[in-house]
């Protein structure tokens, strides 16, 4: 289980040194039209599908098709997707802004897991049951097609390909840089900007190695964050040590690597913000928890690793995240800034 820390660790330390951030992906297309980020979360599904049913194939992991809640799904997508615009960042987010040293995602992060752990464990599991009573046996669109899942990663393939060397014939602007201060490796890891498509490379490798180190433990899946997050509070607050496993010590690793990579870029301060934006960040890390675990994952579980096994759950799941995120976004900053467009 203590590989689990490893692939949380470098997880962390290129999510903060590439700052992925789903939200500033999604944002970028509500507002400014720019799809270069969006379409590095592509990149990850991609590479990862290509990895990963390349390992079940040579049957070093073994991927289960399950059913597809998709009442629960579609509701809990909304929510999530709400949540994490109001909370300034998804699951996976706050637990590497957390390792910077930021107080609102280390807020955010506390209510997304403890309402996380009370979807999963506690009062609010029965509105769980109830919802996942509506699902569809066929959980995956190849099973519903009778093809191979390889004929959808090869299409998909082909359709992101596309849309990666349109975006890198763009012309790029030169912005001014400060003189390095690093070389070598030293400049590369801890001062140098990294391009989006170059941390989506990164980031579909370490879920890629997810699967076959987290199957030494018995466990049958990818990159994780919720039920890992639920686990840690349902330890904390009962002491039962069965809640401690190889998602517990990734997500912790996560968090880990987030601080080292900031703690050598010279990034890492702790920040406390204003009270309105605590506010904020306590709300939506309570929307993320209860969305995610409804949807069944977050943005990774669902919107990188369900996507790249072609499930119902995780496209579906990321449609509801983007319309959720785009409501978010339109009474939160569209709507406000078209009131000051107008008195002015």
């Amino acid at each position: 289980m203590l590989n689990g820390i490893i692939v949380g660790l470098l997880l962390g330390f290129v999510l903060q040194r590439g700052r992925f951030c789903v939200v500033g992906a999604y944002r970028d297309v509500f507002l400014s039209k720019k799809f270069t980020i969006f379409i590095a979360l592509f990149i990850v599904i991609v590479v990862q599908s290509i990895g990963v049913w390349a390992l079940n194939s040579f049957g070093y992991i073994s991927i289960k098709p399950q059913e597809f809640y998709w009442l629960s799904t579609i509701i809990g997508g909304v929510i999530f997707g709400f949540g994490m615009v109001i909370a300034g960042g998804c699951a996976t987010g706050t637990w590497y802004r957390a390792g910077e040293g930021l107080i609102g995602s280390i807020v955010a992060l506390f209510f997304y897991a403890l309402s996380a752990s009370i979807v999963k464990y506690g009062a609010l599991l029965p509105l769980q049951n109830n919802l996942q009573a509506f699902k569809i046996s066929d959980g995956t669109i190849y099973q519903s097609l009778g093809i191979s899942p390889w004929i959808l990663v090869i299409t998909l393939g082909i359709i992101v390909s596309f849309f990666v060397f349109k975006e890198l014939r763009k012309p790029r602007l030169k912005i001014a840089r400060l003189k390095p201060k690093k070389t070598g490796i030293s400049h590369l890891l801890f001062e140098k900007s990294w391009h989006p498509f170059i941390t989506a490379l990164l980031v579909a490798l370490i879920a890629i190695l997810a699967w076959p180190l987290s199957s030494l433990s018995g466990r049958n899946y990818g990159l994780g964050i919720t039920t890992p997050s639920a686990n840690l509070i349902q330890y904390l607050t009962t002491g039962n040590l069965d809640f401690i496993d190889w998602g517990a010590f990734f997500v912790l690793g996560i968090a880990l690597g987030s601080f080292l990579a900031a703690k050598f870029s010279g990034e890492f301060k702790f920040r406390l913000p204003d009270k309105k934006t605590l506010a904020y960040s306590s709300i939506g890390g309570i929307l993320m928890g209860i969305g995610a675990s409804l949807a069944g994952g977050c943005t990774i579980g669902n919107g990188l690793v369900e996507t790249a096994l072609f499930s119902y759950k995780g496209w579906v799941a990321t449609i509801f995240f983007l319309l959720g995120a785009y409501i978010a976004t339109f009474f939160t900053i569209i709507l406000p800034s078209r009131s000051v467009a107008q008195k002015s």
